[in-house]
């Protein structure tokens, strides 16, 4: 635990001791989940930004996911929150994907797969599509939040330190948009 994270449990504890009241379930459960997500989110921006073709590779294996995912989940989901976001994932990964295509050719970058990515990506299809009802949405919010931290954290590194121009603005116009969705995906598993 780090330091800032451990002083602040120690607080409130000491705080509950004196009044003698139990921390309630629901600010349990928001401080385990400020924990969880802290060191997600810190491990985000701590990349390095991957090769041109890499990127290119990781990034349509970012979209595909998003658009296919979002599509099953509007004919999985009955569930309004999870409808929502996939349909904008589905609309934003949309636009997005046919950005990286324009800047891709402009910059005349072949497409290297991420195979990690790929992986992730590919497991999590394979579970949302064994799924129904409210253990998909549990594993759809999930896997929304596996991906767009992982899309956040490397456009982030690349629109810092990526080699070709085109991408590079690419990423710095998208990063805002996954920015969003990743705060959305932030607030899906926190709705069920």
């Amino acid at each position: 635990m780090h330091l800032p994270a451990l002083t602040l449990w120690m607080t409130v504890g000491a705080l509950n001791a004196k009044r003698e009241t139990l921390m309630t379930p629901i600010a349990r459960r928001a401080l385990v989940v400020a924990f969880a997500i802290a060191p997600i989110s810190r491990v985000a921006f701590a990349v390095n930004a991957l090769p041109d073709s890499q990127f290119v590779g990781f990034a349509e294996t970012v979209n595909d996911f998003e658009i296919q995912s979002g599509q099953l989940a509007l004919t999985r989901s009955s569930n309004e929150y999870v409808r929502a976001y996939a349909t904008r994932a589905i609309a934003e990964h949309t636009t997005i994907a046919d950005s990286l295509r324009r800047n891709r050719n402009e910059a005349g970058v072949t497409m290297a797969p991420d195979e990690e990515v790929r992986k992730i990506a590919g497991d999590a299809m394979t579970r949302l599509n064994s799924l129904q009802g409210a253990d998909f949405d549990t594993a759809f919010a999930d896997a929304q939040l596996r991906l767009q931290t992982a899309a956040v954290a490397q456009y982030g590194a690349y629109s810092q330190n990526g080699n070709d121009g085109s991408l590079r603005r690419h990423a710095e116009r998208t990063l805002p948009q996954l920015a969003a969705l990743l705060e959305g995906a932030k607030r899906l598993t926190g709705s069920r």
